[in-house]
């Protein structure tokens, strides 16, 4: 019998005879140490095809028909991260088949590949019996609305499935109305991310839908809903669903149409509402008397809320001078984003003075202060709720809490 990966993989690509693909051979090996020297318990396989300071051989549906048939019967590897490959439908075959086979495998991570509807239609299918994978993530492969409607229709089936990751895949509203319709009965999904989908139409009726969800779902943690056309009406909509709601601790509603109208209904709700641990609202356009509204509450009612960005929403001094004054009577609110609004001189000293008073811890927040000329004033720095969402840094701590605090203050399922 062969004991290692990578021996059982050359053997497999002679059998087939196919040639060896040096990528996959080194990761196995790093794989075969991690095992030997005991660190066997939770290893994630790590086949990004991007992010490498020397460029490396991207893996095939070939290569992916190889490495599925190695890690068939492996009791150790238990995440397979091949973002970022050259795998399409066709590969999403040997992945269903993996799925079906290997039952250690918890976390599977396919995002960036040349997916479409028929291997999100494979992949679906197959986690209707799967009941061992937590974490898949599909971001950017291009299912579309059909292979949205069968991940739907999956999760009426699968009870084992904790994280669904398909934002950017160019869902429909058909498939955005059928998601939020199967999570009122759905109970172990935690964490969803439904974002960009194809809307047509100025009705809201995802995000109508999507509240109606809310309220009837307790099971919920994280909702992503970045870039969903959300105006102030659908704002509303959500925020009267989490009057009700008991156990969503992170909302995502960037890059869409909110100004200070909806943070009317945001901070009201806010007042009752002692769940919600991190809110987004980056890319809006609340402004100053959004920002001002979201202050008072903070100040005088909130002590649930930990996160908040507010990152380009057209915010001038007043409205964030506001929101540091209101830091000074609250004290759960420990991280808050600020950059690309327009900071004048009262703005850089609030802040300052926050980081300075030990207030405000610097790795919890996007600015910096530094002073010229006796000036203070505030530069980026890179933390946020997810910067490494699209892609993790070949150096440092992939997963940091100040690049990722969304993640560190609402851990669902582990970061694999």
């Amino acid at each position: 019998p062969i004991d290692s990966l990578w021996q059982l993989y050359i053997y497999l690509c002679m059998e087939k005879s196919q040639r060896v693909n040096d990528f996959i051979l080194q990761k196995l090996k790093g794989v075969d140490e991690d095992i030997e020297k005991g660190r066997s318990r939770r290893i994630t396989l790590n086949l990004a095809g991007n992010n490498h300071s020397m460029p490396v051989e991207r893996l095939t549906n070939e290569d992916f028909l190889i490495l599925s048939k190695t890690l068939e019967k492996n009791p150790y590897v238990n995440g397979l991260d091949v973002r970022y490959n050259l795998i399409s439908d066709a590969g999403l075959y040997y992945a269903a088949k993996l799925l079906q086979k290997q039952h250690n495998l918890i976390y599977l991570n396919l995002m960036f590949n040349d997916i479409g509807p028929k291997g999100g239609e494979l992949i679906a299918k197959a986690l209707h019996k799967n009941t061992t994978l937590k974490y898949l993530r599909m971001t950017g492969n291009k299912v579309e609305n059909k292979g949205g409607m069968c991940f739907a229709a999956m999760l009426q089936m699968n009870s084992s499935l904790e994280k669904l990751d398909l934002g950017d895949t160019d869902l429909g509203m058909q498939s955005v109305i059928a998601f939020a319709t199967v999570l009122t009965q759905n109970q172990t999904i935690k964490a969803i991310n439904l974002n960009r989908p194809i809307l047509y139409g100025e009705q809201e009726e995802s995000t109508v839908h999507l509240g109606h969800m809310l309220k009837e779902n307790h099971s919920l943690i994280t909702l992503h809903m970045s870039k969903h056309d959300v105006k102030n009406s659908g704002l509303k909509q959500l925020c009267d669903a989490l009057y009700l709601n008991r156990s969503l601790r992170y909302l995502d509603v960037s890059c869409n149409k909110i100004t200070h109208d909806g943070m009317v209904f945001l901070a009201d709700v806010l007042k009752s509402n002692t769940t919600l641990e991190v809110i987004d609202l980056s890319f809006n356009r609340i402004e100053n008397a959004g920002a001002n509204s979201l202050s008072e509450t903070l100040a005088s009612h909130n002590r649930s809320l930990k996160a908040l960005s507010i990152v380009s929403n057209n915010i001038e001094g007043e409205g964030l001078v506001a929101l540091s004054q209101s830091m000074k009577t609250n004290a759960t609110l420990s991280n808050i984003y600020i950059w690309g609004n327009k900071f004048d001189e009262a703005t850089c000293v609030a802040y300052s003075n926050l980081i300075k008073m030990g207030r405000l811890k610097p790795d919890d927040t996007d600015v910096q202060p530094y002073e010229v000329d006796g000036r203070v004033y505030l530069s980026e720095v890179s933390n946020g709720l997810k910067r490494h969402y699209y892609w993790t840094p070949t150096y440092g701590e992939a997963f940091s809490h100040s690049s990722n605090a969304g993640f560190s203050l609402v851990p669902v399922g582990q970061q694999l």
